[in-house]
């Protein structure tokens, strides 16, 4: 199922320079990853903290993006900029996952959203990304498969943030809402699955 993930690549040429940057800079993949998430856990917990003032969730747009682009960079640091390492891929999927829960759980503070709701979305939105790696660890590759990826959860969370930040009435039962997000992540972590199956996803 096609995602948000498909516009990653013209996402990565507009920061390219950004990346040549960084790298003339001695800025290095891990230090990209590792930053992403120190910014999102930052950010999850002041959003918790503060979740009493609804405004404050307007910051959670920005660090989305901010986010998607620290992504996009530690990436094309590691591929284009012999950077690549082992540590560095257990960095990039663990820093994903805490990243994800980091800004997922504030939720939890906001009154129209039930708490199971919001539970639920974390941990299955954690099963899509570890369906996804299993893939590559079976001797496959990794699984972006959809319908709501990594970035279509960012996009989600970033409208759910608008509109509690702006106040707005929603024009539907706001305790279906993570309910209905955890079961779209967890139909992403049965494709995910289904594609670490399929003979053509496995290396020779």
């Amino acid at each position: 199922m096609t995602t948000l993930y498909a516009l990653k690549p013209g996402f990565q040429r507009r920061l390219r320079p950004i990346c040549r940057g960084l790298a003339a800079s001695g800025v290095t993949a891990n230090q990209v990853t590792i930053a992403g998430a120190v910014i999102s856990v930052s950010t999850g917990i002041t959003l918790s903290w503060w979740s009493a003032h609804p405004a404050i969730f307007w910051l959670l747009p920005l660090v989305l993006l901010v986010r998607m682009a620290l992504n996009a960079l530690d990436g094309m640091l590691a591929r284009e900029f012999g950077q690549a390492s082992k540590l560095g891929a257990y960095l990039n999927e663990l820093a994903d996952v805490v990243s994800d829960t980091a800004l997922i759980l504030p939720f939890v503070f906001v009154a129209p959203f039930g708490i199971w709701g919001v539970m639920a979305f974390a941990i299955t939105a954690i099963l899509a990304e570890l369906a996804g790696v299993l893939g590559q660890a079976t001797g496959g590759i990794r699984a972006y498969d959809g319908p709501f990826g990594k970035s279509d959860r960012a996009l989600a969370l970033a409208l759910l943030a608008a509109i509690v930040a702006s106040g707005i009435s929603l024009p539907v039962a706001p305790e279906w809402l993570f309910p209905a997000m955890a079961l779209l992540a967890l139909v992403t972590m049965v494709n995910r699955v289904r594609s670490g199956l399929r003979p053509s996803a496995t290396n020779p």
